[in-house]
Formats: C-alpha cells, structure tokens, sequence
C-alpha cells in the first residue's frame, strides 16, 4: 500500500493460480496491511470478516456478509481521501475472494472507491464479472508499436523489427519478447504466424523454448518456483533442494529476466512465464515439485497448502491424503469458503480407496457447491453421489440440493420428483424429515400448476409408510391440503394449512424451525387469508436475517413481505421492501427472486398508473419459469388495463393468467374480483359467475373479513342492478375493520357509481368522496381520476389534489429506507449494517434527501412526520 498524486490511495493484489482454492487468499493479499482498521466495523461484519481472512476464531456467516464487510472497509478507508483497488490476474482468483470483492463493486456508488479487475478473457472459466463495466483492450497501434520496437529491438534488422509488429498484433508483450527469442535462436527471423494463433499461446511456446535452453537444475528450480506460486523464497529453495537444486541455481533465469527477487520474494516477470515453466515441465517433474513442496511446507499454519500440494502430487487412491483434503475443506467451511469446500471435497472423493467414503465426500462437495451458488456443479455432484449413498440424513440432504437447483432453473417438475423419490426411500428410517420431504415436494407441484402432478404425488403420500410421532409437526396433512385446494375444496383444504401455520405462530419465540422452513410455512398467509400475521411472520423473518447478515434469503422474505404489503394496501412500503429486494437479488445472484419482485414491482408502477414502467418491469420475468413472478408480471398488466378503463384489454389479461400453469394459485385467485369487474364492465357477466362462486366459497372458509367484503362486491357486480344495493352495504359493512384501504375505497367506489346510475346522487358523493380521498392517500392516480369523475357526475366538482406530498413521497425507495431510519437516531454505520450499505452510501442517500424534505441536518428530521404505512395504514 503507498500514496499516490491527489492523496489517493492504493490497495492492490495479484491472483495467484495456485492458491486458487485457498478461500479468501486472495482478499488477505489486497488487505493485509488494513487489517488494523476491521474493529471499526460493525461487529457482525467484523466478525464474518476476521473469521475468512483467518484473524480469528472460525465462525460461519453468510458469504455475502463478508462482501459487505469488505465494502464498509473500503469506504471506511476512502474517509481519509479517495481509494483506488487494484487486483491483476483476477481470473486467478479464489471464488470466495473474487465474490466478496465483486459483491463490494457492484454496490459502489458514493464511496470514493474505484476498483479495477484485470482478467484474461480466454481463461476458463471466465471472471464472473457480471454487472461491472468492462473495458477490453486491444493491441497498440502501429506508431507506439514501432516505439516499442526501437527501444528495445533497435538491434534487429528494420524487416526484422516490421515482421514482428505486423504479426504481433500489437500485443506490447509479444513485441518485448520476440525479438529476445529470436536473438537467442528459439525462433528464425521469418515465418512467426502469430496471426493465426492466439498471442498468448505462441508466446507460451516462446517462453517454454527460452527455458528448455536453461540448465536442468535451473529447470527444476523454475518449476518448483511455479508450482509454490507465492513467491516464498524460503520454501521453494528447501523444496528444490530436495531436487537437486540450490538458489545459486538461479542465476541463469535472472541473466535472461525471466524471474527476480522483488523484497525477498521470487517473481517471475509475466504470468505467462510461470505457465510456461510449469506446463512445460514433464509431468513426472511437476508431481515431484508438489511432493517436495509438501515436504518443505512448515505444519504449523500450512496445512492447507500442504494438503493441495499432497494432492497434485498423488496419482492413486489415497486415504491419507483426502483426509487431510477434507480436513482442509472444514477449514474453509468454517470461513464461509464454500467454493473451496466444494473443490477440496471433490478431490478428497477421487483420492477415495473406499466407496462409502467417496460418495460422502462427493455429497459434502455437493453441498458446498450449492451454499457457493454453484449451481449446475451441484447438481452435478449430487447426481454423481446419490447412487452410492445410504445414509438417510445424507439422502435427504442431496435430494434437497438437487431440488433447490432445479426450482432456480424452473424445472419444477425435476424439483418435486427427487424430493418425493427420496422421501419415499427415506420414510423408514426418518418419518419426520421423509413428511417435510413429501411437503415440499406437494409445494413445488403446487407452484408448476400441473394438475396431474399434484394428483399423483397425493396418491403417492397415501402409500408412503410415514409413522410419524403424534406431536410432529402436521406436514403431511398441509401436503394433502394443497392437493384438496388445488381441486377447489377450501374446504378440506385449509383446516390443515392453518394448522401448520398455527404451528409456526406458537412457536414464534422457540425457533423450532430452520430459516428455509419459517419462510416456506410463513408463505402460507395467502391461501389463508391472514394477511396481518403474515405480515407480521414477515417482518420477524427480515429482522433475522438482517441481524444475522443472512443476504442469502432475504430476498425471498421481502418478496413475501411486499406481497402482504400489496394485500394491506401498503403500497409505499411495498415499493421500498420490493425495490430492496431486487437489487439485493440481483447482487447475490439470485435471477428467480429478482424475477418475482419485477414483477411485483410491475403491479406497483400499474397501480400509480405508470404504463412504461409496469410494461417493462413486466417483461423481466424470466418465460422458462412458471413462478409467481411471472404471474405477478401478467397481473400487473391487467390492472394497468384495469385502472385505465380499458376493460376489454384487462378482461383479455385476467383470462390470460386465469389460464396459464400457474392459474389455480392463490395470488390468481385473489384477482376474482378484478376479473369479474373488468367482465361486467365488458357485457361478459356470465364467463366469470363460476370464478365468482368459487372465490365466494374460499372466502367463507377463511374467515376473513376482506375476503368476505370482496365476495359481496362481486355479488353486487353480477346481480341484476336493482338488487345489488343490499350487497354492496354488505361488502362496505365487512370492509369497516379488515385493513385494506385501497380494496374498500374500490368497493365506494363501485358503490357510488351504482348510486348515480340509480338516480340517487346526493347519496352518490359519501362514498365517492371517501373513495377519493383513500385514492390520493395512496397515491393511486388511475383510481382517483376514475373516482373524481364520478363525484363530478354527481354534480360535484373536486381539484386534483394540490397539497405538498407527504414528505417521504418525495423520495426514491432507498432514501426513504434511510431518512426514516437516521430519523430514530441510529448513525450511518448503524443504518449501512442494517440495509447492507455502506456509511458513505447511507451518508449520500441523506444528502440528497435533506432538500426534498427542507430539512438542513438529520437533526431536524425528527420534526417531520416520517411515519408511512407501515406503522399507520390508511
């Protein structure tokens, strides 16, 4: 680290290919002389960050945890003036390395932080850069080429010198190392064809010729050098040692500058040159390396080095030696290095003489790669495993992550069958997990909408020999009762639904549950119609993850949280709930999530009548998955249409998601009522008295007073127009207390339309005006144009509303997460931890909010009424 110009700051790294599966080696490189300064951090992210650059005791954390530890750092640092990071040969990266510092990148916005990767992009596989700006270079051209040449050429004939700048294709590389090569005879004065290869794969060969020509012991030197790869003069001396070579030995690479000492440590010149000096090596030579390397390593401290070196350095099954890798994998498991956990595991499985042992192994490697987000590996793996397997415990586990990466890439169909499979082999040795199985295995046929499917797998839990315990937890009736509401009997099929819910609800305070089970029962407000407790469940659920720095489900708590926000007429909350849940989803990789809240998003912008964003966000489910999301996306669609009055259009949309896989779901039967008012307002009464009654009968069951104002409006709609006055007093009646604004102030307005058309127009303006003013309150515009033209055919007039808007109105979703937060007094690193932002991006989002609420200091923000819907409903 040193000061540059400007009093920039400089951190810089540089990948080292054989530390590759060592976790976090490359972050401890980029900040091991700021380490001092992590106590600063919050102390969860101070914690996760100690654990994975091997500080202090292990302790597992979210791996995106340790990314915003590491972005926090860095804006901590870029307090005392602008800092720049710099990692070279980043392909080369260990994953749990190049995810943490690309999980900082992508959320730099006000920090003072510039970070900069350089990566070869013909390496396999390529740096996951994904969502950072990319900049690929090119060749220099001809004048700085012929530059180059002359200054270090000038001895060569001038056709000589043109030969090699036509077919270097500008690589500065190639015209430094080429004229070397030929003065030294490796390559003749013609006929180079670099045009016809890759540049770096005949300068691979060049530098592989240079040191054939070297002597051997210089040889061996070089290729122990290589297979160390950090330079550590001391263990690659010892290591060549025992090969025959001494340091003296290295005079002749350093005469021809193919590697130096730089402050007490080996360098070779380019990376290309390492590569060569290994590859080029016979493979007898390189194994030899790895063992005498192994031999050289201190115990202490290096038993993960000394472990991959034993490995590379093994041909045949060795028990020894994939213990000490599996050793090496908990290691990396306890700091969150799940990548390397899945390489060490795998390679331990290889290395296996026994059977039972290999696929253990390969099952923890399957494991690990799921937690590092390696999806299509694990699946991988766990294919590779499950046949050899018996433990039921284990079974259960792979089936689990074979299924998780089969519902992320939308074949549900796969996702159930392997748990239902599984469950059934299982059943006799653990009942309890074998139900929880079969439960989520109902769940993801409930999601595809394949009838068939549900039908088979409830005829398939009626054979499973499921003896569980009287007090187990109900997870094969809640099975059952998907299957009985997805045949349309709420009746049969709720009482166990709720059941399991109401499990979760007394156990709220015990933590019984794991995190991925609270959120899948939770998910059950829906079909229950409890939208206050699942609320509730949700926002349990989003504090939990937020203090335990779980990025990993966060994003599918928010999405459950905005759902019930939507269903609550919550709508500002939803808004910053959803777009937080996005942008998380984007950062940690998660596209199926990141789907289902555009899509959500998209109902939002429909609802504040804005037709570009909600088609847009609408379009950005992804169409091979037959999820939530992309239902939400064609719902957002229909109520555009709907709130504009186009009610043919929205009638054509509500049929359209009424008949899609995912048409029998919850979320699609909580339109009924859009439906039926668009089909009504269309003349098409009759096509939809079926969903109607059937809407009315899950109403009945749930006992929900929302659902049961709903199921009067419907029946007001439908009934000839002389009789549907006593409906609609009904449905206003159970709207009194059920806690959806925005639904009662549709049903005044429905109400008050019927009023006018009935001559009754004094009468006409009560509801018309409540349903207004519930309108504006929730800044629905669509809806509130619909309902001041209506008042005014009563013969009053109203204004658009002209008042300032509610102050957190004015901001973007972020900035109201942070104003209302810095409001109760927390500090900027206390508001960063709890959004995962650092200070200086929570510092940036108050400074451009102060004007929009004309407020000088966070001091003052105490004076406004920051309260929204969250805390006061409409």
């Amino acid at each position: 680290m040193q000061a540059t110009s400007h009093r920039m700051r400089l951190l810089r790294a540089t990948g080292v290919e054989a530390e590759g599966e060592l976790p976090f080696a490359g972050l401890h490189l980029l900040l091991h002389r700021v380490t001092d300064r992590i106590d600063d951090l919050p102390e969860p992210q101070a914690k996760a960050l100690r654990a994975a650059l091997g500080l202090a005791p292990s302790a597992r954390a979210d791996r995106f945890l340790i990314g915003l530890a590491v972005l926090t750092l860095l804006a901590d640092l870029a307090e005392e003036g602008s800092l720049l990071c710099l990692v070279d040969d980043a392909q080369w990266l260990d994953p749990a390395s190049a995810d943490a510092l690309l999980f900082a990148a992508r959320r730099l916005a006000a920090e003072g932080v510039v970070m900069v990767f350089a990566a070869r992009d013909t390496h396999a596989p390529p740096f996951p850069a994904q969502g950072l700006p990319e900049l690929r270079l090119t060749g220099i051209d001809d004048e700085a080429a012929g530059e180059l040449l002359a200054e270090h050429a000038g001895d060569l004939p001038r056709y000589v010198r043109e030969q090699i700048r036509g077919e270097s294709g500008g690589n500065p590389l190639a015209l430094r190392e080429l004229p070397a090569a030929q003065r030294e005879g490796h390559i003749p004065a013609y006929g180079y064809h670099l045009s016809s290869l890759p540049s770096h794969s005949r300068l691979l060969r060049t530098f592989a010729d240079r040191i054939s020509a070297l002597p051997r012991a210089t040889r061996s030197l070089l290729v122990v050098a290589a297979a160390e790869g950090t330079g550590d003069l001391t263990v690659t001396v010892t290591a060549a040692g025992k090969l025959g070579a001494t340091v003296t030995d290295l005079e002749p690479a350093e005469r021809k500058e193919l590697l130096s000492l730089d402050g007490g440590r080996l360098a070779f010149r380019h990376p290309l040159i390492r590569a060569a000096a290994y590859q080029s090596a016979p493979v007898g030579d390189r194994i030899a390396a790895h063992r005498a390397l192994a031999d050289a390593l201190p115990c202490v401290g290096n038993i993960d080095r000394r472990a991959w070196h034993l490995a590379a350095a093994t041909t045949e099954p060795d028990e020894y030696v994939a213990g000490i890798l599996e050793q090496t994998a908990e290691h990396a498991r306890a700091r969150g290095g799940y990548a390397a956990v899945a390489a060490a595991c795998e390679r331990a499985a290889q290395l296996s003489p026994d059977g039972a042992h290999r696929a253990r192994r390969l099952a923890l490697a399957a494991s690990a790669a799921a937690d590092a987000g390696q999806n299509e590996r694990a699946a991988e793996l766990a294919l590779r495993a499950a046949p050899h397997l018996t433990d039921p415990a284990v079974l259960a586990q792979l089936a689990q992550v074979r299924a998780a990466v089969a519902r992320e890439q939308g074949r549900l169909d796969a996702s159930y069958s392997v748990l239902l499979d599984t469950a059934a082999e299982i059943a006799p040795h653990t009942p309890e997990t074998a139900a929880f199985m079969a439960y989520e295995a109902m769940t993801a046929a409930w999601l595809s909408g394949h009838r068939q499917s549900i039908d088979e797998i409830s005829r398939r839990l009626a054979g499973l020999d499921l003896k569980t315990p009287p007090d187990a937890l109900p997870y094969l009736p809640a099975a059952e009762g998907l299957a009985r509401l997805a045949a349309g009997d709420p009746g049969s099929g709720l009482p166990p639904l709720r059941a399991l819910f109401e499990s979760l609800r007394a156990e709220r305070h015990d933590r019984g549950h794991t995190l991925r089970e609270r959120v899948s029962i939770a998910s059950w407000f829906s079909p229950l119609g409890d939208l206050e407790t699942g609320n509730d469940l949700a926002a349990e659920l989003d504090r939990e993850c937020r203090e335990q720095g779980a990025l990993g489900p966060l994003p599918l708590v928010l999405l459950m949280r905005t759902r019930a926000r939507i269903f609550l007429g919550r709508h500002s909350c939803a808004l910053t709930g959803a777009a937080e849940g996005l942008r998380i989803a984007q950062d940690t990789g998660q596209p199926h999530y990141a789907g289902q809240l555009s899509g959500v998003l998209a109902y939002l912008a429909a609802l504040d009548g804005d037709e570009d964003r909600c088609r847009e966000l609408a379009a950005k489910g992804d169409l091979r998955q037959v999820l939530p999301g992309q239902v939400w996306g064609g719902i957002a669609v229909a109520m555009l249409e709907l709130g504009l009055g186009r009610y043919e259009s929205a009638l054509r949309a509500y049929e359209d998601v009424a008949a899609s896989p995912s048409g029998h779901t919850i979320v699609v039967l909580y339109c009924v009522p859009d439906r039926v008012e668009a089909a009504v307002r269309t003349g098409q009464a009759d096509s939809v008295r079926e969903s109607a009654q059937a809407f009315a009968e899950w109403a009945a069951h749930t006992g929900a007073a929302w659902a049961g104002a709903l199921a009067a409006r419907c029946r007001a709609l439908l009934a000839p127009d002389a009789e549907a006055g006593p409906a609609y007093e009904e449905a206003l009646a159970l709207h009194l207390d059920d806690g959806r604004p925005f639904e009662r102030a549709r049903t005044e307005l429905l109400f008050g339309e019927w009023l006018r058309r009935a001559g009754r127009r004094s009468e006409a303006r009560t509801p018309l005006r409540s349903a207004l003013d519930t309108f504006e309150l929730l800044a629905a515009p669509p809806w509130a144009e619909r309902a001041r033209a209506e008042l005014r055919a009563t013969g009053e007039s109203r204004a658009r509303h002209s008042g300032d808007a509610a102050p957190l109105e004015r901001l973007t979703p972020q900035e109201r997460q942070v104003v209302r937060l810095a409001a109760t007094g927390m500090t900027n690193r206390d508001i960063g931890a709890q959004l995962f932002l650092s200070p200086r991006t929570v510092g940036y989002h108050l400074y451009n909010a102060y004007p929009k609420l004309g407020v000088a200091s966070r001091g003052e923000l105490a004076r406004l009424e920051l309260r929204d819907q969250e805390e006061a409903p409409a």
